[in-house]
């Protein structure tokens, strides 16, 4: 692996691991999709900040092009608040209005600035090594690596000093203003951060990539862990994994970097949101597939409460009258079975003390509708899915 290999590699996963830090909270709050507004918003602020200083290295275009962000997102929540449009579309309506803008400052004021599809929207890592830092005539590694290493140890050190702030606000506004921190100002400084690092990542990976960044590794983690730390951990995780694997796919298939980090940033969240444990789709599919099965169950012995004529407690009769298929009607009686609710004496089936306490208390349920009964059934009772 040559060293320019390394650098790419290494700037990625610093961009991957600054982007998931505010992606995570974005996710949580919901408002991903602010961070595609301010990727594409940014440009005023860029061009304004060149024609100012005539310097793409000015450090004035990241505060303008920050600012822009935060601009950005006070008009979407300003457009929001009417009640006029949902967040969406208040979204839609700004950040293609803000881009434009820039799109024409450009058209007009510098013709001779190139604004193509790599530089604007997917960015190339491969040329990153290549635009070198140089001081006091000493080359001292690449641009965009100390720029996101500075923006990357100045967001870690926020989240470190403000993580109790930023977990309060986060889930409790009306509780964290309370404690006397102001939600406002959170939310508004967690967006200057969100917008600084999207500027710092800009030049290097490009708009689609920064929004893939911020928002696939959080979305992943969020569907594995409900504790926020866990969460920033694995958000950090997947996008430094996707940007290391991107890197080496596109290697492989000599294709954009950028496209490939994201593709395997997708094919990341495709797993998990197929796989996880808790919130996978397959995970949801068996609770509901199970929870049909306690409704069945819960249908069979509520008809046995109801039923003392033989026929009606029949084996068939779940077939016959119930209208129930015969792999249900087994499955049924099985779960019964094996959780001590039903006897079955020649095909006639009756029911046991826990069945006969069970349905009572279930019946209880339904004509009370108290919370607290159905929690000590569970407690007491559904052993179902064990």
């Amino acid at each position: 692996m040559s060293n320019a290999q390394f650098e790419i590699q290494l700037i990625a996963s610093l961009v991957a691991i600054a982007c998931a830090i505010p992606g995570t909270f974005l996710v949580l709050r919901k408002m991903a999709m602010i961070s595609d507004a301010i990727s594409h918003a940014i440009l005023p602020g860029l061009v304004i900040g060149f024609f100012i200083t005539q310097d793409l290295n000015s450090p004035l275009l990241i505060l303008l092009a920050a600012l822009t962000g935060v601009v950005t997102v006070i008009l979407v929540e300003r457009i929001q608040k009417t009640g006029l449009v949902k967040e969406d579309t208040a979204i839609g309506l700004v950040f293609p209005a803000l881009f434009s803008i820039g799109v024409i400052m450009i058209a007009k004021n510098a013709n001779d600035v190139h604004l193509d599809v790599d530089a604007v929207l997917l960015g190339e890592l491969a040329f990153a090594p290549f635009d070198r830092l140089i001081v006091a005539g000493i080359n001292i590694g690449p641009k965009s690596l100390w720029i996101i290493g500075t923006i990357l140890t100045i967001t870690v050190g926020l989240l470190i000093a403000f993580f109790k702030e930023l977990k309060v606000s986060t889930f409790d506004a009306g509780l964290s203003a309370s404690l006397g921190f102001s939600p406002v100002v959170i939310h508004y400084g967690l967006m200057t951060m969100a917008s600084i690092t999207t500027v710092g990542a800009f030049d290097a990976v490009g708009a689609i990539l920064v929004v893939a960044l911020m928002i696939a590794p959080a979305a992943c983690a969020y569907l594995l862990t409900t504790d926020l730390k866990k969460m920033l951990g694995l958000a950090i995780v997947f996008g430094v994994f996707a940007a290391v694997s991107g890197y080496w796919v596109a290697h492989w298939l000599d294709a954009s970097i950028a496209g490939s980090i994201t593709t395997m940033l997708g094919v990341v969240f495709l797993i998990v949101y197929l796989f996880a444990p808790n919130k996978g789709l397959i995970a949801v599919m068996y609770r509901e597939k199970q929870q049909r099965i306690e409704v069945s169950l819960l249908t069979f012995l509520l008809h046995l409460k109801n039923h003392n004529e033989k026929e009606e407690r029949h084996v068939n009769h779940l077939n016959e009258h119930i209208n129930w298929q015969k792999v249900k009607s087994k499955t049924v009686l099985d779960l019964a079975l094996k959780n001590n609710m039903i006897l079955i004496d020649d095909k006639i089936v009756a029911l046991t003390d826990k069945g006969d306490e069970f349905t009572s208390k279930a019946i209880d349920y339904i004509i009370t509708n108290e919370d607290a009964q159905i929690e000590d059934m569970k407690e007491d009772f559904f052993l179902f899915r064990g």
